[in-house]
């Protein structure tokens, strides 16, 4: 879906302009996403398979929940509208822990460039995968799994083909936030 975003500078400064999504794509200018990694007490996180249309990493795992960030939409709504929207789950703001944010450049081809500020949160799942409904045009699957097989996996990108390639920074820094609050 098109939707009007906020541009950034490379230093993911707002500049006052906006673009549909699709120009910010086409012509490379940094906006902002939010990202929301959902966890367990008992130590699991959920994961998302990509859809199989979409088009930048079809069918690889991600984070639980990503989404771009409407133009002059607060980086929390967006991340709770994101949230309900994908796996059908009630959030509040409350529940959500910021732990950074990302700058991410990815050409995927000419006329598609990346170039996003992740705003990434941490929220605690408090209800069984089960209870999840999956937004099926956006998301193929969803897995729960340990955050022990999540590190080795993710940790130095020891399964790319499985994987959206984010950096070793990124993972490490959602590794050890979640490991914090277990």
């Amino acid at each position: 879906m098109d939707e009007l975003v906020d541009i950034l500078d490379s230093e993911g400064n707002f500049t006052g302009q906006t673009a549909m999504k699709s120009e910010a794509h086409k012509h490379g200018l940094f906006h902002p996403t939010v990202h929301v990694w959902l966890y367990t007490n008992n130590g699991q996180v959920l994961i998302q398979q990509r859809g199989k249309e979409k088009d930048t990493h079809p069918l690889l795992w991600d984070v639980s929940v990503a989404g771009h960030i409407g133009a002059g939409e607060d980086y929390e709504t967006s991340a709770i509208r994101e949230v309900s929207e994908e796996i059908g789950l009630k959030i509040t703001k409350d529940e959500l822990q910021k732990i950074g944010v990302f700058k991410s450049v990815q050409k995927h081809h000419d006329e598609l460039i990346d170039r996003e500020f992740h705003h990434t949160y941490l929220c605690e799942l408090k209800t069984s995968l089960p209870n999840l409904k999956k937004q099926d045009s956006e998301v193929n699957d969803l897995k729960l799994i340990s955050l022990i097989q999540f590190s080795g996996e993710t940790w130095g990108m020891a399964n790319p083909d499985k994987y959206v390639p984010h950096t070793i920074e990124y993972y490490q820094t959602v590794i050890r936030a979640i490991k914090k609050r277990l």
